[in-house]
């Protein structure tokens, strides 16, 4: 029986963490990159996971992950959940700053998309799952920064689920248009209503089911927010 090989770019402690555990409990070996991997010592143990050190903006980075990937199993789902975002009025933005969440948050993509989708052609079968936002579609006010990066990572999604869709690679793209519930008071399970915050565990399981679909009805891409939310 082949192993399923899972790799998710963009792990912490809250919606990364929760894909890992759903795909761990589906059998899934799981490669977990992140710039900071000593945050994921006690995921990587519950989850089995082998942990790399990725800076997803480098193309070398990210050929190293993939080959990370490669010495487990042939890979069958690759979940692209990292982000660039900066914040401020438009006259006062750092051009730097603004660089470095292009790079991450949409060159980030397009670099794990394209190793992912070598694979998979490869393979003939997968699916590549990426991460967006509200602002994927929906460019706020003071918010060029985190708007510019997720429109792009979804106009490289919505590119290659049309380009791989007739090749029998599932690619799919995920509005969060939320919060999503944390650690921090102000974003608890036990604020009031509980549920006003997307459910990490919730979004998760969201991931799952979209990989799972029949090819004869495929998602490519859906949006998720909690009951309270304004649309």
């Amino acid at each position: 029986m082949t192993t399923n090989v899972a790799v998710i770019a963009g792990v912490g402690s809250g919606l990364g963490a929760s894909l890992a555990r759903v795909f761990s409990r589906q059998g899934f070996k799981l490669v977990l990159a992140a710039r900071n991997v000593a945050k994921l010592d006690a995921l990587a143990t519950e989850t089995g996971a082998e942990v790399i050190s990725t800076d997803v903006s480098d193309p070398a980075s990210v050929e190293d992950l993939f080959h990370a990937v490669d010495g487990i199993g042939p890979l069958s789902l690759a979940i692209f959940n990292a982000a660039g975002r900066v914040r401020g009025g438009i006259a006062d933005l750092d051009p730097e700053e603004v660089k470095k969440a292009l790079l991450v948050g949409a060159y980030g993509g397009f670099l794990f998309g394209q190793q992912a989708a070598r694979r998979l052609q490869a393979a003939g079968a997968g699916s590549i799952l990426f991460t967006g936002a509200t602002a994927s579609v929906k460019g706020f006010a003071i918010s060029a920064g985190f708007a510019m990066p997720k429109f792009g990572l979804r106009g490289l999604a919505q590119s290659m689920a049309r380009e791989l869709a007739p090749k029998n690679i599932h690619v799919a793209h995920f509005v969060i248009d939320g919060g999503i519930a944390s650690g921090d008071p102000v974003r608890s399970p036990d604020s009031t209503p509980p549920d006003r915050w997307l459910s990490p565990d919730a979004i998760a399981d969201a991931y799952l089911a979209i990989h799972l679909q029949h090819r004869s009805a495929w998602t490519w891409e859906i949006e998720l927010r909690p009951w309270v939310e304004n649309f």
